[in-house]
């Protein structure tokens, strides 16, 4: 026995080497951690307990029955994070530049598998060199069990991709179909490559230019974070799941804190009585929650919408903003697309999402128009109307017309509405509405000016206030800015055990 032991001890090293010294070196000469580096500095220590480290792929092709892959280039396995348990692959760039095959993506779509069934998060570093050309067919088809595997876990467990290089083709689509992706500045993901877009389309572009970490923060928006480092994609995937449930039959979990409830005499002011005048909606956000601690997911992309996690009372919440700083916080396409998958993904995972208005309406223009901001803008309706999870809402200033209901209004489904004094709900800015309401009265005036202000103040008055939506239930409550944290840390336990059946369905018909 003692032998075979030793004989198995060595198999194991052997295989835990991955590609050898020399490539681990030029791995780390990169500014890249190794595989299983990247999985132990996830998992809390000398907790991974590693599946299929002996697999083999069947190809004999092309000198595979003489190529050496331990662990066909992939290693994978389960631990813990923060102490719960979670299912976790990496991909090992030192194996043969981590290209996938056959039973490189059977092991990766097992451990997707037995997630699901434990009831656990998946996480999955992402650093391949793409499909492994030698294994033809079989490679697409490896490639074809991840992304079902992707789609049957979606909604049940969360699933987290770090890409931490190289992820291109069709390896690009399982980070897409998963719920959370955060890319390093050393890593690049994208179809097709700068060179085939050279020759195909005679377009010039870097590698970092087409698929790097800024690119697709700022402009594609397919990634949710960036991450300077991979020691810094890990600990931003840390705090990604300490917001988190397990699964969706799962409850958030609740931090035990003594956070303080007082007034807040300051938090009025960050917001300007005058409607034109821009701000920091995340100065408010970080007033209204725990420890001013907010994990924001997409802080590149659709900027003049603001989304993320943070705590209130300790509990887990959703956060989405207007940003009146950017764009003076309008919808348009890219914020629609934002906002509403977002909501999505905290309902799936049963985390209540506090939503923050102060918006003038979508944008106008040919673009928006001709890029279908109808269809777009409908996934923010359709997104709150589906939502099951409690919904409170704070009106801080602006909330005009269909962009107002499309920030979880009443009418909506939200359970609680709240409305600072500075709050306006009305169809639209009192300047436009005169002019349409007023419009004879103004152009018969003997001072058409002032009777345009004159006007303008009256409809102002009238409409452009909270209590004409408080009167009619559209608004539970006016509160002093003070107490909104109070407020909202009241309604969250008031609605944890929230329940809303909805229509029975396969499935409805998102807007896309």
């Amino acid at each position: 026995m003692a032998d075979r032991v030793k004989a198995l001890q060595d198999a194991r090293a052997k295989n835990k080497a991955g590609g050898g010294e020399a490539r681990i070196e030029k791995q780390h000469a990169q500014g890249k951690l190794t595989a299983r580096e990247r999985i132990d500095a996830l998992l809390d220590e000398d907790t991974f307990q590693e599946v299929g480290l002996f697999r083999k792929n069947r190809t004999t092709t092309f000198g595979m029955d003489k190529a050496d892959m331990p662990a066909e280039g992939v290693v994978t396995g389960s631990g813990t994070v923060l102490g719960r348990p979670i299912h976790v692959a990496a991909q090992d760039f030192t194996v043969m530049g981590g290209s996938a095959g056959e039973s490189h993506n059977k092991k990766v779509t097992e451990q997707m598998f037995a997630a699901v069934q434990a009831g656990t998060p998946f996480v999955i570093f992402n650093d391949s060199g793409g499909a492994r050309i030698q294994e033809g067919i079989d490679s697409l088809s490896g490639y074809g069990m991840v992304f079902y595997a992707n789609v049957q876990a979606s909604g049940v467990i969360p699933q987290v991709c770090i890409i931490a290089g190289p992820c291109a083709g069709g390896a690009v689509y399982s980070p897409a179909l998963a719920d959370y992706v955060i890319q390093t500045r050393k890593a690049q993901m994208f179809i097709t490559g700068p060179g085939v877009i050279k020759q195909v389309t005679g377009e010039e572009i870097s590698a970092d230019a087409l698929g790097g970490a800024d690119a697709h923060q700022q402009v594609s928006g397919v990634n949710h974070f960036v991450a300077d480092t991979d020691e810094e994609a890990v600990l931003i995937c840390k705090k990604l799941l300490s917001f988190l449930p397990q699964n969706c039959d799962e409850e958030p979990p609740i931090v035990d804190l003594d956070p303080d409830m007082s007034y807040d005499p300051e938090i009025g002011a960050i917001v300007p009585v005058a409607d034109k005048q821009g701000y920091d909606v995340r100065d408010v956000i970080r007033r209204v929650v725990d420890c001013e601690d907010f994990l924001e997911v997409q802080a590149g992309y659709a900027q003049n919408i603001v989304v993320g996690y943070a705590r209130i009372n300790g509990r887990s919440v959703g956060i989405v903003a207007n940003q009146p700083s950017k764009m003076a916080g309008v919808l348009d396409i890219n914020a629609s697309d934002k906002g509403s998958r977002f909501v999505n993904t905290c309902d799936a995972f049963n985390i209540p999402i506090l939503t923050f208005v102060d918006v003038p309406g979508y944008l106008p223009g040919v673009a928006q128009e001709h890029g279908g901001i109808i269809r777009h803008g409908a996934k923010m309706l359709y997104a709150y109307s589906r939502a099951t999870v409690p919904l409170i809402t704070v009106i801080l200033r602006k909330a005009y017309g269909g962009s107002y209901l499309a920030m979880a209004a009443r009418d909506l489904g939200a359970d609680k509405v709240f409305a600072w004094p500075t709050a306006e709900v009305a169809v639209m800015g009192a300047e436009g509405a005169a002019a349409v309401v007023f419009r004879k009265e103004i152009e018969a005036a003997e001072d058409p000016a002032a009777a345009r202000e004159e006007k303008i103040q009256e409809y102002r008055d009238t409409f452009s206030t909270p209590f004409m939506a408080a009167a009619r239930g559209l608004v539970d409550e006016i509160i002093d800015p003070g107490e909104t944290r109070a407020k909202v840390a009241y309604a969250l336990e008031l609605l944890a055990k929230k329940r809303k059946a909805s229509p029975h369905k396969r499935h409805g018909i998102e807007p896309v």
